[in-house]
């Protein structure tokens, strides 16, 4: 039975691909910080973790994990002068440092499974280049170059692959969207003029996971609607 790790599974892209997993009767660990969530899926366990406190083990894990998926993340979007370097190092430790503390505590149990797959994420803004997105880019950007350090390291027995949305309709983005002319404005943005869904997210995290992608690692696999690629 494959035993899948989601953390950051309360809301937004984590969840929708924990129930995606769960339905395909997968065996689901989920972690929440703030929200446990109230839908129960037999297929899903839910347990507290807190991804900016030390974490001493992971006992509630099985001895053996096909998959890790690190969803933590923030948007703060501002101008540089005003960000502090505090605020960069608190970012930092979310997006990066809890996805390196997780990832060593897992490794021994991922080692073990003949197809084993991690996927972290990133932002379209890593390699496009927006305005006010410093404080994000600059964390993502490390998620981006540990991908790739960590799938030449573990290779071939751990695939290891990055997702880089644009905007996507989550919770996290909520202050972005939470008008019309907000969404319809972010929509036109993108070449496929949308903005993106947690099921469009989720679908590609899906098939990283699973092995019809057992041929593929160090990727960042931008899903953005077009936006890193074409001029529209």
């Amino acid at each position: 039975m494959q035993h899948y790790l989601i953390v950051g599974a309360s809301s937004g892209i984590g969840q929708e691909l924990a129930l995606q997993l769960a339905e395909s009767g997968k065996q689901v660990i989920a972690t929440y910080n703030k929200n446990e969530p109230l839908d129960k899926n037999p297929n899903i366990r839910y347990h507290h973790l807190n991804v900016m406190e030390e974490i001493p083990s992971l006992d509630f894990l099985p001895d053996e994990l096909a998959g890790f998926v690190y969803c933590p993340g923030s948007i703060l979007l501002r101008p540089f002068e005003r960000i502090k370097a505090t605020d960069f190092a608190s970012d930092f430790k979310l997006q990066v440092g809890g996805a390196i503390q997780l990832l060593q505590l897992v490794l021994p149990r991922l080692k073990k499974s003949a197809n084993a797959s991690v996927v972290l994420f990133s932002t379209v803004a890593v390699q496009t280049g927006l305005a006010f997105h410093t404080q994000v880019s600059a964390s993502k950007g490390a998620i981006e170059g540990l991908t790739r350090a960590l799938a030449a390291e573990y290779a071939p027995t751990i695939r290891v692959n990055c997702i880089a949305p644009s905007l996507t309709d989550t919770p996290l983005a909520n202050s972005l969207l939470n008008n019309e002319q907000k969404r319809e404005a972010n929509a036109q943005r993108h070449p496929l003029k949308r903005i993106g869904t947690t099921k469009d997210i989720a679908n590609m995290a899906s098939f990283l996971l699973s092995e019809n992608a057992s041929w593929i690692t160090g990727q960042v696999l931008h899903v953005d609607g077009g936006m890193s690629a074409i001029k529209s």
